[in-house]
């Protein structure tokens, strides 16, 4: 039995999870992090575990944090797969840091690159760009099955101070980030914001999307709106958005698989 855990905001972890999933071949479950952290007990027992989580300012989203540390580990090997945009920085160093702590040492750390998907603070991605990186997610995924089913380890460099001050600061301001998501008049209060939101931080009410301090700022909302209607910062509605192709909003919003 292997079970995979994600996080993801705009599909470009899950469809790596579904990838991952139909490579191995064997008996493999999804679990969604965003759900599975709010458990009273998390209980992660597999004869392998995998996680796969995006990197956000460098770090582990604190959702992902939260999950890991609380975690109870019954298994003999742990894989755990970044994707990122820019940069990973040093989000597997710091998960690296929390399973050291937990006595865990029997792990392969590894990268997926994907496409940028931060698009308030470094835009839009152009075609050419997107395709490239969904091509070097493809490659990296398809080898990805492979180190699993050799269970591979390896060690990673655990000191980033940049990494870990950038990280802080973004905690920090998840603390006030819901806050600054803004709704146009271009809302027809269809529901998708709700619903494929991973950690249920949305909530409709008067057919209008509101924001809760339980947002991880995944981006996914303002992504999947068909409406372009939600917006944060100085992203403005007429920017592009962008979810993986190939996962649609009924993938994203099923909490498990």
């Amino acid at each position: 039995m292997t079970k995979i855990y994600y996080f993801s905001g705009t599909g470009n972890t899950l469809w790596s999870a579904k990838k991952i999933a139909e490579g191995l071949g064997n008996e493999c479950e999804l679990f969604n992090i965003g759900i599975e952290a709010y458990k009273d007990k998390i209980i992660l027992e597999a004869d392998t575990v995998i996680l796969l989580f995006p990197s956000y300012a460098y770090g582990l989203p604190l959702i992902v944090s939260r999950f890991v540390k609380n975690a109870l580990f019954k298994t003999s090997y742990i894989a755990a797969f970044v994707t990122f945009g820019t940069s990973p920085g040093g989000t597997l160093g710091q998960l690296s840091r929390i399973l050291k702590k937990k006595n865990i040492t029997s792990t392969f750390f590894g990268r997926i690159p994907s496409v940028e998907n931060y698009i308030a603070i470094f835009g839009p991605q152009s075609t050419k760009t997107i395709e490239k990186r969904l091509l070097m997610q493809k490659q990296a995924t398809e080898n990805i099955c492979e180190i699993i089913k050799m269970r591979k380890t390896n060690s990673i460099n655990t000191f980033r101070p940049f990494s870990a001050f950038i990280s802080f600061l973004f905690t920090l301001g998840l603390n006030s980030f819901y806050k600054t998501y803004y709704v146009n008049v271009s809302c027809n209060g269809c529901g998708i914001c709700e619903r494929v939101c991973p950690v249920s931080a949305v909530s409709m009410q008067e057919n209008r999307p509101v924001f809760s301090s339980k947002c991880e700022h995944c981006q996914g909302c303002l992504n999947w709106c068909p409406q372009k209607a939600i917006s944060f910062g100085r992203l403005r509605a007429a920017t592009p958005r962008y979810n993986h192709p190939e996962i649609t909003i009924s993938d994203i919003a099923r909490k498990t698989t």
